[in-house]
């Protein structure tokens, strides 16, 4: 049974690890599932990682080299966040994951 839940919300979780998409299944009642409210916290810490990256890139030279250094990061947690979902695992992000424990939705 947990299994099926876990199924039926998969999309809802994977649309945590896409960017702004995050805030679909934040503000909808998919966050009352534990499964999609880790992954909302997951993908949330992600999603502010991405705009500091953002800001970064503002600054010339160095900062496009970090910032490109960045985006690759982010792609790959991306990418792991969304293997996580789909194989119904609860696993932090690398280096990121630890600070979506913070956040209480």
């Amino acid at each position: 049974m947990a299994e099926e839940a876990k199924t039926k919300n998969v999309g809802m979780g994977v649309l945590c690890y896409l960017g702004i998409l995050v805030l679909i299944p934040l503000l909808t009642e998919a966050k009352n599932d534990p499964f999609v409210k880790f992954h909302i916290k997951q993908g949330l810490v992600l999603l502010i990682f991405a705009v500091i990256i953002n800001v970064v890139l503002a600054i010339p030279v160095l900062g496009w080299i970090i910032g490109a250094i960045g985006w690759i990061i982010s792609v790959y947690l991306m990418i792991v966040g969304i293997i996580n979902v789909v194989n119904g695992e609860e696993k932090q992000l690398p280096i990121l994951g630890q600070y979506g424990e913070n956040f209480k939705i």
